[in-house]
């Protein structure tokens, strides 16, 4: 990925989150009036729906924070460099995976937490 790219990857992932934010406020503000939480005949429970949210708007921070430093090594030239051999990392990881940090080596001979 180039920079422009990346720019736009986390444009898009920053209005997500906002997008997301907005949604659970709605969800908040909805609920204030009372405690009900019941299922809807029509849709899904308000607390399924703060937990879909929640959820969500977990894993699109976590990616903005991946694509802003993948961003800061594209801006620094350090980006497609493996953080752990110095060796390059190969574009077809980087084009699937934009936020590697590893070669492919590296980040198979890495323990698992």
């Amino acid at each position: 990925m180039d920079r422009v790219e990346l720019e736009e990857a986390v444009r898009r992932a920053r209005d997500l989150v906002t997008d997301l934010r907005h949604e659970a406020g709605a969800i908040a503000e909805s609920t204030a009036a009372g405690p009900d939480d019941e299922h809807d005949v029509e849709g899904s429970s308000i607390g399924f729906e703060r937990r879909r949210v929640a959820a969500l708007l977990s894993q699109v921070e976590a990616s903005l924070l991946g694509l802003e430093a993948a961003l800061a090594r594209q801006l620094s030239g350090e980006y497609g460099i493996c953080g752990s051999c110095h060796k390059t990392i190969d574009p077809e990881r980087l084009a699937a995976l934009p936020t590697a940090e590893l070669c492919i080596d590296c980040a198979r001979s890495r323990p698992r937490a």
